[in-house]
C-alpha cells in the first residue's frame, strides 16, 4: 500500500475512535461524528429550525472546519476559489440533506450505524451506492458545473471566520443560542473534548482527502479503492469498539434514532449519494474543502443548512422506530411530505444533470 493509502487508513481509524469516545461521552447513540444531524442541530440552535429536539452548537462542526484550515494553511495547501455554479451548488447541498435527514444520518454516521449492528445502514448503504453509480454515468458523459477561479484569501476563509465567531459567541454569550433540554440535541460530549477531537479529525481529514462518496465514485471509475480504506477503518474501530463495550445491537428495529422504512432509507441515500457526486464530494468533504478555502463548498454547506433547516419547519425529517404504550412496534420513517420532497430532490437532480452536459455545437453551414 502506497503510503497517502496508510494516511487514508489513519485518519479513518482516528474517525472511527473519536466517533466511539464521544459516544461514550455523551453524543447520542451511533452519532459520535454525523455531518447531517449536526448541522441540523446547528441550524436550530441559531434559530432556523422549531424542533425543539434537535438544537445544539455542534463543536464537532466548528472543529472540523478549523483542523482542516489550519492544516492546509501549515501546508501551505490553503487556496481560495469559488464561481463554480453557486446557486446550483446551494440547492443541491439542500437536497443532500434533505435526503440524509430522511435517511437519519450522512455518510459517516451510516458507516458508524453499520458497526453498531444497524442494518438499516446497509439498506441505506445500497441506495447511497445506487446514487453514486447514476451520478457517475453523468460523469462519464461529461457533466460538469463549470470551473471556479482564484479568489482573494478573505473569500476562501469566509467559512472558518463564520466558525470562529460561532464558537466565540457560544463560549461568551450561550443564552443568544436555543439548545435543546431533551432529545439527541440535549445529548452531547464535553464541548472541550469535542472541539480537540475534531480539529484532529479535520486535520486528517484534510490530509487524506477522506470521502466516502469519493471512495465509491473512484472504485467505479477507475478502480481505485483508496478512499474506501478510511471508511472501511472506521467501520471496523466502530464495530470492536460497540462489540468491546456492549452496544453492539444486530438487526433493523429500534435502533438508535433510526428508522426501519426500508424504502425511504434507500431513496433518501439516493439522493445523497448522487448529489455528493455532482458536487464533487460527500457533506464531510464539504466542510473540508470549506477549511481549504472552497468558497463553492462553503456555499454548498450553507445549503445544507438551509436544507436542514427546510426540512424540519415543514416536517419533512425522518422518525425513528419507537413502541407504542402496548409495547408494540411503531415503524417510522418520513411524512408523505418528506416523500414528496425526496422524490422531488431526485427529480431536481436528474434535471441539473442533464442541464450540466456538454451542449453539441451545431455546425453553421455557410452558404
Amino acid at each position: 500500500m502506497k503510503k497517502v493509502n496508510w494516511m487514508v487508513v489513519i485518519a479513518g481509524a482516528f474517525v472511527g475512535v473519536a466517533a466511539l469516545v464521544l459516544t461514550l461521552l455523551g453524543n447520542p447513540a451511533n452519532m459520535g461524528f454525523c455531518i447531517a444531524c449536526f448541522l441540523r442541530d446547528i441550524a436550530g440552535g441559531i434559530g432556523l429550525h422549531s424542533a425543539e429536539k434537535v438544537q445544539y452548537i455542534r463543536p464537532e462542526i466548528i472543529g472540523l472546519v478549523l483542523g482542516a484550515c489550519i492544516m492546509a494553511l501549515a501546508k501551505g495547501e490553503f487556496r481560495a476559489k469559488a464561481g463554480s455554479s453557486p446557486a446550483t451548488r446551494f440547492v443541491l447541498g439542500a437536497f443532500v440533506m434533505i435526503g440524509a435527514l430522511a435517511f437519519l444520518g450522512c455518510p459517516l454516521r451510516m458507516v458508524l450505524r453499520l458497526g453498531g449492528g444497524d442494518l438499516n445502514a446497509l439498506i441505506g448503504m445500497l441506495g447511497f451506492a445506487l446514487g453514486i453509480f447514476v451520478g457517475v454515468q453523468f460523469l462519464k458523459r461529461g457533466f460538469s458545473l463549470r470551473r471556479n477561479y482564484t479568489m482573494g484569501r478573505p473569500e476562501g476563509g469566509i467559512l472558518p471566520a463564520l466558525m470562529v465567531g460561532l464558537l466565540i459567541l457560544f463560549l461568551a454569550v450561550p443564552t443568544l443560542f436555543h439548545l435543546s433540554e431533551t432529545g439527541p440535541g440535549s445529548q452531547h460530549a464535553s464541548f472541550w473534548i469535542a472541539l480537540g477531537l475534531a480539529l484532529v479529525a479535520g486535520a486528517l481529514a484534510q490530509r487524506a482527502r477522506l470521502c466516502m462518496a469519493g471512495g465509491i465514485r473512484d472504485s467505479i471509475m477507475f478502480q481505485d479503492f483508496k478512499l474506501l480504506y478510511g471508511f472501511i477503518a472506521i467501520f471496523l474501530v466502530a464495530l470492536i469498539g460497540n462489540l468491546a463495550f456492549g452496544t453492539f445491537k444486530l438487526g433493523f428495529e429500534l435502533q438508535p434514532i433510526a428508522h426501519s422504512s426500508h424504502l425511504w432509507n434507500a431513496l433518501g441515500m439516493v439522493l445523497v449519494g448522487w448529489g455528493s457526486v455532482l458536487l464533487g464530494g460527500c457533506p464531510l468533504r464539504q466542510l473540508i474543502l470549506a477549511g481549504e478555502g472552497n468558497g463553492d463548498s462553503a456555499i454548498t454547506v450553507f445549503g445544507m443548512i438551509a436544507g436542514a433547516a427546510f426540512a424540519h419547519n415543514f416536517g419533512l425529517a425522518g422518525n425513528a422506530d419507537s413502541l407504542n404504550e402496548a409495547g408494540e412496534l411503531v415503524v417510522g420513517g418520513i411524512s408523505s411530505a418528506g416523500k414528496v420532497a425526496v422524490l422531488l430532490g431526485i427529480a431536481v437532480l436528474l434535471v441539473i444533470s442533464i442541464l450540466n452536459m456538454p451542449q453539441k455545437e451545431k455546425a453553421v453551414q455557410k452558404n
